[in-house]
């Protein structure tokens, strides 16, 4: 979606589970790139008051509340990996919101283009909202294992979560850059300065 636009260049960052979408995202904070990131927003539209927060109690019970009503999000997350139809019911709660938010955050940042940090960018219809679309990449084996030493899931919910996000094959189809985030970190970062040069000559041009 490279047109010309009255806002900054909007870069999708997405990627697998576990496949370091974060610290790619904090070396382009460290080179003054806004981020917007929609797992944060997401913590955010379900804090204790918030609308987010009200319709999910509604729809899967007062169990999923801790003792001080905050949400108990692993347990949200064990109830809707394990069931298809309820993650859909939270995703269809969920989205509208942090589109909402998402995108005042964007006209609130600024900077010639903006990384936005989004795990299911491609799965939920938000590259939409985006010009480019940067996917994080590791092997499928490097997830597991990052997850179940990050997580501690076990090995049935490890599989449930990489089912539930597109396979890795479609993700890459879709990606207008990569980077591969299965080396070091001085790595990745060298990737991460060549996008962002390549990123500031197209915010030129857009």
């Amino acid at each position: 979606m490279n047109k010309k636009q009255d806002q900054p260049l909007r870069i999708g960052l997405t990627g697998g589970i576990a496949s370091g979408k974060s610290t790619i995202a904090n070396q382009f904070a460290d080179l003054g790139v806004p981020v917007i990131d929609a797992d944060q927003i997401a913590r955010q539209v379900v804090e204790p008051g918030e609308p987010g927060l009200a319709s999910i109690v509604d729809e899967f019970g007062p169990e999923l509340l801790e003792s001080d009503g905050r949400l108990n999000r692993q347990a949200l997350r064990s109830l809707v990996f394990s069931d298809p139809n309820k993650r859909l019911i939270l995703e269809n709660i969920l989205h509208p919101l942090i589109g909402d938010s998402m995108l005042v955050a964007a006209h609130q940042a600024s900077g010639p283009y903006q990384i936005w940090e989004v795990p299911l960018l491609l799965e939920t219809g938000f590259d939409q909202l985006v010009n480019r679309v940067l996917v994080a990449d590791i092997p499928a084996s490097m997830q597991r294992e990052r997850l179940s030493a990050r997580d501690l899931e076990t090995s049935e919910q490890i599989e449930r979560i990489l089912e539930a996000q597109m396979n890795r094959e479609d993700r890459l189809k879709a990606a207008d850059d990569v980077i591969d985030n299965s080396g070091s970190e001085a790595k990745t970062r060298a990737q991460v300065e060549k996008l962002h040069a390549h990123y500031l000559k197209l915010s030129e041009i857009a």
